[in-house]
């Protein structure tokens, strides 16, 4: 679990995820509508916020809700969930400074597995079953965004998209 077993906190979690290649100009509609969205959570009482820590979307995401925790609300959390330690390892300097920052300033770092081997999904599972609530950017069929997605709605997790693409086009539910 993300938190203390004794405790249920899905109720009051979110989970984030999406496919790194956002356009630039796309960026900031992205950010109004997760915003719209993070505001009514917190409206609801929702505290906790799982970002998986993959560029694009992920870090998009992860940035923008420590700057909302940092300015105002401070009682929201962010969890970095990640995959395994080592896992930015082929990336350049620059994403790896940028990841290393979020890292640090989250309230929470949890690595799901220790190897390489089936972490990423692992990782994605995990965000989803410990949150009552997704924000994704998803704009394509593939990819561990689209599985996230898949797997939000089974598991009856509803799933707001801050993509204009329609994610009836997954499939049912």
């Amino acid at each position: 679990m993300l938190f203390h077993p004794a405790v249920d906190l899905r109720s009051k979690t979110c989970c984030l995820t999406g496919h790194q290649d956002i356009a630039p100009w796309e960026e900031r509609k992205v950010l109004n509508k997760m915003w719209i969205q993070v505001a009514r959570l917190l409206q609801e009482g929702y505290l906790y916020f799982g970002v998986g820590g993959a560029r694009g979307f992920d870090r998009l995401a992860a940035e923008y809700l420590l700057d909302i925790r940092d300015q105002w609300k401070k009682q929201i959390r962010i969890i970095s969930v990640l995959p395994y330690p080592g896992y930015m390892k082929d990336w350049d300097e620059q994403d790896i400074t940028r990841q290393e920052r979020i890292i640090r300033r989250s309230n929470k770092v949890v690595y799901v597995c220790q190897e390489k081997d089936g972490a990423f999904l692992a990782r994605d599972r995990k965000l989803v079953d410990e949150s009552s609530f997704c924000i994704c950017y998803c704009h394509r069929l593939t990819g561990g965004t689209a599985y996230t997605v898949r797997y939000a709605r089974q598991q009856g997790v509803p799933v707001f998209n801050t993509s204009s693409w329609d994610l009836r086009q997954l499939g049912s539910k």
